[in-house]
């Protein structure tokens, strides 16, 4: 655990939102600025924490998320598709892809259905590697929310999806 996780005062405050709020002379609700930073706190800083839990096993995030996206679409998929389905350009799965080809995780080859396009193939060893770290990894995941009861984890999920659908607003023109 980083100095800055184990650092309460670095978690973002009310008083801290509504000092901001008044410094500026808007009018916002606090509570609801306190929840947007909160959340965007905890994101990145459950983003350090996956690029290390991946680490071990050699991957990063977006290649864990590649390789279980393959797995989960029988083991092969056209690289937009791969772009679509994980939220990212078509350039970040070249990226990604070219890595996890080099390990032999995955191969390139000729779409059987377009021999113009092409597919990603997850290779048996990149199976493999999935399957070798599923145990470790699940455990992990399931700690994360270890301290919610199921009706919370159901809420939780809840209010996810209820943010989740409006992240747009900070991207808008």
């Amino acid at each position: 655990m980083s100095n800055e996780d184990a650092n309460p005062d670095a978690v973002p405050t009310l008083d801290q939102a509504q000092r901001q709020i008044a410094r500026y002379g808007l009018d916002a609700d606090p509570q609801a600025v306190l929840v947007a930073v909160r959340l965007m706190d905890a994101g990145a800083r459950l983003d350090r924490a996956s690029e290390v839990h991946f680490s071990r096993f050699g991957l990063s995030t977006g290649r864990y998320r590649l390789l279980a996206n393959l797995e989960d679409s029988d083991g092969e998929k056209a690289p937009s598709q791969l772009a679509k389905s994980l939220g990212v350009s078509r350039a970040t799965v070249t990226g990604l892809v070219d890595g996890l080809e080099r390990e032999g995780l995955v191969v390139r080859r000729a779409s059987a259905e377009d021999g113009r396009g092409a597919v990603v193939v997850l290779t048996a060893r990149g199976a493999q590697r999935l399957r070798d770290m599923a145990a470790d990894h699940f455990a992990r995941i399931q700690a994360l929310v270890g301290g919610l009861t199921t009706d919370e984890r159901g809420l939780f999920l809840d209010l996810l999806e209820r943010i989740s659908q409006r992240i747009g607003v900070l991207a808008a023109e």
